[in-house]
C-alpha cells in the first residue's frame, strides 16, 4: 500500500513521521518544501505537486489549514479528485465543513474514488505521541480498510457514520474546548488576582472535578508564558466559525460559543493569530483584568 501525505504543519509532520516508520514508504507534498526536509532525510519521497502524488498513491491523507485549502487540494483542476487513480482512498484529517466533506464524497464517487472525513483531536502533543482521537465519517467498509492507518496515529478511533459525520463530531469537540478554555483561563486570572501560587493551584484542581486536558496541557504553558502553538488561534477561530454556521443550519443558539468566539476574534484582530490557543490569557492581560 503506497501512502501519500499532504500538509506538513504542526500536526501533519509528526503524523507523517509515524506513518513512515510503520509503512516504510511514504510520498509527501507541502507547499513549503523546507517543512519536508526532516522527512526526506528519513526516506520519505517528496512530490513536486499534488497531481504527481495523486498518481503514485493508493491512500492519500490530507491535513491542511482551512476549508478553502481543502477545496483546492481536492476539487481544484490539479487537485486529488481530478488526478487520482480509480479506487484510491482519500482521507481528509483537516477540521473542515461537514457539507464540504459530503460534496467531496459525492464528486469522488463519480470517479470511483473513496473518501473519508477523519478530523483529529489531541493537538501537537497527541500528534507527536500518536495518541490522537480520530473521528471518522464515510463508508463503513472503507473505514475498516483504513484502520491500520488510523491506529498508527491515534489511540481512540471511532466511526460515526455517513460522510460529514466525522466533521460534525469534531465541531462538537471544538465547542467543548471553547467552554473548557474560557473556564480554565478565567480561573487562572482569578487565582493570580487572589495572590495564589498558580502551580500549587494546578496541583489542587488537576485531579478533581475540574480536571481537563486544558488544565493539564495549556494551563502550565500559560504559567510559563509559553504561547507557542500546539493549535493556532487562527485555526481555532475558523473552527468556531464552522460550528456557528452548522448551529445556524440546525436552528441552534449557542451563547457560550458566541462569547468565546468573540474573545478569540479580538485576539486575531490584534495580531495574535499565530499563537497557540492558550494565548487567550492575553485578552485579560491586554485589558488589565
Amino acid at each position: 500500500m503506497k501512502i501519500g501525505f499532504i500538509g506538513l504543519g504542526v500536526m501533519g509532520s509528526p503524523m507523517a513521521e509515524h506513518l513512515l516508520k510503520r509503512f516504510k514508504e511514504l510520498y509527501i507534498f507541502s507547499r513549503t518544501k523546507g517543512k519536508a526536509e526532516r522527512l526526506i532525510e528519513q526516506g520519505a519521497i517528496f512530490c513536486e505537486n499534488i497531481a504527481d502524488l495523486a498518481k503514485r498513491c493508493d491512500v492519500i491523507i490530507t491535513i491542511v489549514g482551512l476549508p478553502t485549502d481543502v477545496q483546492d487540494v481536492y476539487l481544484g483542476k490539479n487537485g486529488l479528485i481530478n488526478n487520482c487513480n480509480t479506487g484510491t482512498i482519500l482521507i481528509d484529517m483537516t477540521t473542515s465543513s461537514p457539507s464540504l466533506a459530503m460534496e467531496i464524497y459525492q464528486k469522488a464517487q463519480i470517479r470511483e474514488i473513496h473518501t473519508l472525513d477523519a478530523p483529529v483531536s489531541g493537538g501537537d502533543v497527541g500528534a507527536k505521541s500518536a495518541k490522537l482521537s480520530i473521528m471518522v465519517g464515510g463508508d463503513a467498509d472503507i473505514f475498516e480498510k483504513c484502520k491500520p492507518i488510523f491506529e498508527t496515529l491515534g489511540t481512540i478511533v471511532v466511526y460515526h457514520g455517513q460522510p460529514g459525520s466525522g466533521q460534525h463530531t469534531k465541531l462538537v469537540n471544538q465547542i467543548v474546548i471553547a467552554g473548557n478554555m474560557i473556564g480554565m483561563v478565567e480561573a487562572l486570572v482569578y487565582a493570580k488576582n487572589a495572590n495564589l501560587d498558580l502551580e500549587r493551584v494546578l496541583q489542587s484542581i488537576s485531579k478533581g472535578a475540574a480536571a481537563s486536558w486544558q488544565v493539564d496541557n495549556n494551563a502550565p504553558k500559560i504559567i510559563k508564558k509559553d504561547y507557542n502553538p500546539g493549535f493556532f488561534i487562527k485555526h481555532f477561530v475558523k473552527d468556531m466559525q464552522l460550528a456557528q454556521n452548522e448551529a445556524r443550519n440546525l436552528a441552534l443558539d449557542l451563547p457560550g460559543l458566541d462569547l468565546v468566539e468573540s474573545l478569540y476574534a479580538s485576539l486575531l484582530e490584534n495580531g495574535y493569530g499565530n499563537l497557540g490557543t492558550q494565548a487567550l490569557i492575553k485578552y485579560f492581560e491586554d485589558n488589565e483584568i
